[in-house]
């Protein structure tokens, strides 16, 4: 077996992969090993990936074969790979579209199908391998779900158990390749305008275009259900606006907050020919359901009595949808799953920055929302100029002997937060507004004591989830408009808006290890600049604490793209850069 010592990496039987940070290769591997492995830890020496079913299956998906997987790994170990990672490579890679569900068998023709092959009635699972559907079969958790065996290669399954019958299998390890087709929504003539109502010029950008055709797949059973992962600011409602275009039909979108909702909104109108009137929003202020109407998890996953009913869950019954996209898909609520299970006969689109969830539910996006048909790396559309060039600080600030006694007497999860609130940080944020004055700045943080306690120290507006929607999409408005030079948010800000005037991005507290919310907080300063100028994006943390640990693991799908983090020490000398020039 062909492999090389000085090459950059080990992989390990137990699947774990070790890359040498500082390897002239590293950036090259970094990139092909993101494509089929996930990061684990990237301390400055070592970093440690893991490949899994899932991250195989999703490189399956996109079309890459387990020979050019192992070729890429021979190419780049220091030692020969283990035999059970070769074999198991070929086995998972193998396994993606070894199960397909139809909505006839392959062994009858459409005209010749029986009272079992009514379209609508039943799908049909079904495999070339025999020993593949016999286990299927006779395993406990799905053998309940068939109705029938049709030959040796063929199942039947009633067609409202798709979504159930693909996260079983999913399960066991045996993931569908869904092409049992789509069930057409009303139609809906709708083109997008060639210049804008503000008067620009308006066009998908040639990665957008590739995006809306790997979706679609010219409407083949193919194609018409997936994720796409592209970075913030690469134009997802773009995207989405584009795959509305081509599906033609009745669409509901569903989004992170009211605030995205009115985004949506916004750049259908200005950006198709669709009037105003027939764009629909369903919010707490709202209940409009129209030809395109665009809600929030939130709205739909509302419910007024714990463990009661979801009485918003009609909206996916309400028109005949031909199309549902989920924006930010990675903060799917895990009660959307429920009713996306059922909408499986729906042409279905996902849109994030990254597919990492916290809660362990990638597999579930994967089945029932679909396959990742395109992952942008990060880096490569800033080399392309289509998002800003990042500069990524971590500010460690110094906790004061009185904090670091208090957070060594409370149990751990109190701890975090007085050290995520240490009051020297406002020292820090000074330092940061004074290097980049005049520029967008956002600070971003978790807690809202500590954001009030910055806003009552500068002087800078606060938004809060408690403010009205109107109030709030005032203040964003005024930031891109640059009547605001430095906007305080909470979280509310981490999802689907755009600011394209954010250059600064200030995290000063966040949700414990959260990558996702890392990405997304990175993303909202990724527009990229007229005059070509980075971004910036500093999390100021406390020295030497769980938060510093936190913080670590939050950069990892960052660290997985292709940042780097800086670190800066912050002492009293850099704090008596930035004494005076902000504080009321």
């Amino acid at each position: 077996m062909v492999y090389n010592p000085t090459n950059p990496m080990i992989v390990q039987g137990d699947f774990s992969v070790l890359l040498e940070a500082y390897h002239p290769d590293f950036e090259i591997v970094r990139g092909g090993l993101s494509a089929f492995a996930d990061l684990e830890k990237s301390p400055e020496h070592i970093h440690t990936y893991r490949i899994t079913p899932l991250s195989l299956w999703n490189a399956a998906a996109t079309g890459q074969t387990a020979a050019q997987v192992l070729e890429f790994l021979l190419t780049y170990v220091k030692f020969p790979l283990p035999n059970n990672v070769c074999r198991d490579i070929e086995g998972y890679m193998s396994r993606y579209g070894l199960v397909k569900l139809m909505a006839y068998p392959p062994m009858i023709a459409e005209h010749e199908a029986d009272e079992l092959t009514v379209p609508g009635e039943f799908l049909y699972l079904y495999s070339q391998d025999i020993p593949t559907i016999m286990t299927i079969a006779g395993h406990k958790e799905t053998k309940v779900i068939f109705t029938a065996k049709l030959d040796e290669h063929t199942l039947v399954i009633p067609a409202g158990k798709r979504g159930i019958i693909k996260q079983l299998l999913v399960k066991i390890g045996y993931p569908i390749e869904d092409l049992a087709g789509y069930v057409d929504g009303e139609k809906l003539a709708i083109a997008l305008r060639p210049t804008d109502l503000t008067g620009r010029e308006f066009s998908l950008r040639d990665y957008q275009r590739q995006a809306v055709d790997l979706f679609y797949d010219g409407g083949r059973e193919t194609g018409g259900s997936g994720v796409l992962v592209l970075p913030c600011g690469a134009g997802k409602t773009i995207i989405g606006i584009g795959a509305m275009e081509r599906v033609g039909m009745n669409t509901l979108i569903l989004t992170t907050s009211t605030s995205a909702v009115h985004q949506w909104m916004r750049e259908i109108v200005e950006k198709t020919d669709l009037p105003a009137e027939i764009v629909g929003e369903y919010s707490g202020d709202r209940k409009d359901i129209c030809p395109v109407t665009v809600t929030t998890y939130q709205m739909v996953t509302y419910r007024p009595v714990k463990n009661g009913p979801f009485p918003h869950f009609e909206i996916f019954n309400a028109r005949a949808w031909g199309l549902v996209i989920y924006d930010e898909v990675h903060t799917l609520p895990a009660p959307v799953f429920q009713v996306t299970a059922e909408l499986q006969a729906k042409r279905r689109l996902g849109l994030t920055a990254t597919l990492v969830r916290e809660d362990g539910k990638e597999a579930d996006v994967f089945t029932l929302i679909g396959p990742k048909k395109l992952d942008v790396p990060w880096t490569e559309m800033e080399s392309a100029g289509w998002i800003a060039t990042a500069v990524c600080t971590e500010v460690r600030v110094p906790m004061d002997f009185s904090l670091r006694m208090e957070c060594a007497q409370v149990p751990e999860r109190i701890a975090y937060r007085m050290e995520a609130e240490n009051t020297f940080k406002l020292k820090a944020i000074e330092y940061i507004l004074h290097k980049h004055a005049g520029e967008g700045i956002l600070i971003i943080g978790q807690y809202i004591k500590q954001l009030e306690a910055i806003a009552d120290y500068f002087g800078f507006p606060l938004i809060t989830g408690k403010m009205p929607t109107v109030k709030r999409d005032e203040l964003y408005q005024a930031f891109r408009n640059r009547k605001i030079a430095v906007l305080i948010v909470s979280k509310v800000a981490n999802f689907a808006i755009d600011l394209p005037d954010a250059a600064v991005g200030v995290q000063v507290s966040g949700a414990f290890g959260s990558r996702q919310e890392e990405a997304q907080r990175l993303g909202r300063i990724l527009r990229p600049k007229d005059d070509g100028r980075s971004a910036y994006f500093y999390s100021v943390v406390s020295k030497d604490s769980r938060e510093q640990e936190f913080a670590h693991h939050r950069q990892l799908f960052l660290t997985e793209q292709g940042y780097q983090y800086q670190i800066l020490d912050f002492d009293e000398t850099l704090a008596r850069e930035g004494m005076g020039n902000f504080a009321k």
